[in-house]
């Protein structure tokens, strides 16, 4: 793990101690170095179990896709954020830079944490750079309404996460991953027992986000620079899947019952969220949307507490990390050039920008789950486990899926096709830095689709 962390460390000194012009180049090489050497982790996915284990760090099955797409999201973040940050003064830029990395500091350690104290710790880490980078470098004045959402309700949830993990430490002796799935399960019988297992899943439904608690996440996207949206797409969410995943080993027997509401909650909202995106007018916020509704299938998959529910979700989330962190990217592309998010006034681009369309074609067939891509694989994992665990989802998923292709073809066909406005005069043309980003997020997800028993997680 110490290959990883410690170059991610030295990023920021060399953030600060670079000369002006080489700032970008340099800060991009070297993330981008942590990103491949951060593959080495996979030569131990085979074996099923621990491995890299230290004190308290260690990578398994579940943790090292997350890891990764970690690491790949630093140097696309900075590639994507370098065009609207050049006016700013160099200080500013550094700043920018050195928050990025220490976001990507935190999560390696919250994914790769074997005691469930140190990640809870890193879980609310991740909170105060996203916070800055919203709060800062957001768009419109509305951003530090958006922030204090994004902080509120990510603390209101997990504040209760802490008190029942003290209680947990309290009862069982050890936090440690380690040893907590072989630790005796208790009889969970009282009220108190029944508010402990709420304690312990509130903060991650609260961060995936759950359909009634998701206020938040449209308007922290919405407000967010490029940069924060993509890291709160791609990785951010994924933390409440993954804490979701490791908690409920210690949850038994209380989640077979206990879970009903949320599983509705979550399928509800897939059809809900998905609805609220096909009326929406403003992009980011339908692709913001776009995330819940994903996001509830892997709620879903997850509380069922299947080999191949959470399989399905962990495949979903890698995919989805990689698609909607592209689809910000490529709604960044048009808002610089067009300097509006409403999809009526920046419509018919294919007509100007003939190379984007295409990058928007693929991340709209991947967002609505075209196959062979892992979208599709994941989806129908959890449909399948959905579906044998009890039939009457099926309504909610088949009714879901079909919205998610509709709302997907409507967002491609609104920005790309038709007359193209007459107020759109003179559009610069698209750079080979937008390019080398865009297939930097594709290409993961297409080759994929040749070896997905990378993220497979438990079940390969």
């Amino acid at each position: 793990m110490l290959k990883v962390l410690l170059p991610t460390l030295m990023l920021i000194p060399t953030t600060w101690l670079v000369p002006g012009k080489w700032l970008w180049p340099t800060t991009l090489l070297h993330s981008l170095l942590i990103a491949l050497i951060s593959f080495t982790w996979l030569i131990n996915l085979s074996e099923v179990g621990w491995s890299s284990l230290s004190p308290y760090l260690a990578t398994d099955a579940l943790s090292t896709p997350l890891l990764l797409l970690t690491c790949w999201l630093l140097p696309l973040m900075i590639l994507a954020s370098q065009n609207h940050t050049t006016t700013e003064p160099l200080n500013r830029q550094r700043m920018y830079i050195t928050l990025l990395t220490s976001l990507q500091f935190f999560l390696i350690l919250a994914f790769g944490a074997t005691e469930v104290i140190m990640f809870y710790v890193m879980f609310e880490a991740t909170l105060i750079p996203t916070l800055i980078l919203i709060t800062r470098w957001g768009n419109q004045a509305e951003r530090l309404n958006a922030g204090t959402y994004f902080l509120f309700y990510t603390l209101a949830g997990s504040l209760p996460l802490l008190i029942a993990l003290l209680l947990l430490q309290n009862n069982a002796g050890s936090l440690s991953l380690l040893t907590l799935s072989y630790s005796a399960p208790t009889q969970l019988s009282t009220y108190g027992d029944k508010l402990w297992w709420a304690a312990c899943l509130l903060a991650f439904l609260v961060k995936m986000p759950l359909y009634g608690v998701h206020l938040w996440l449209p308007k922290a996207h919405v407000e967010a620079p490029v940069a924060g949206s993509m890291i709160l797409a791609a990785v951010l969410l994924k933390l409440g899947g993954y804490g979701m995943m490791r908690m409920l080993t210690v949850l038994e027997p209380l989640t077979k019952e206990l879970s009903y509401p949320f599983i509705i909650f979550a399928l509800w909202g897939v059809i809900m969220t998905g609805s609220i995106c096909l009326r929406q007018t403003d992009l980011k916020s339908l692709i913001a949307y776009s995330s819940v509704s994903h996001m509830g299938l892997v709620v879903g998959g997850i509380l069922i507490q299947t080999p191949w529910g959470f399989s399905g979700a962990l495949i979903l989330m890698i995919a989805h990390g990689l698609t909607s962190s592209a689809l910000f990217c490529l709604a960044n592309t048009n808002y610089e050039r067009t300097h509006s998010r409403t999809m009526v006034l920046a419509r018919g681009l294919q007509m100007v920008l003939p190379l984007m369309t295409a990058w928007w074609f693929i991340a709209s067939l991947a967002n609505l789950a075209l196959p062979p891509l892992p979208n599709l694989m994941g989806e129908l994992m959890i449909i399948v486990s959905l579906f044998n665990w009890s039939w009457w989802t099926l309504a909610f998923t088949g009714a879901g899926t079909l919205i998610t292709a509709g709302y997907s073809l409507y967002m491609f066909l609104m920005t790309q096709r038709g007359q193209l406005p007459t107020h759109i005069i003179a559009l610069e043309p698209s750079h080979s830095r937008e390019h080398l980003l865009m297939a930097l997020h594709l290409l993961p997800l297409m080759l994929l689709t040749l070896k997905p028993e990378l993220i497979w997680g438990w079940v390969a």
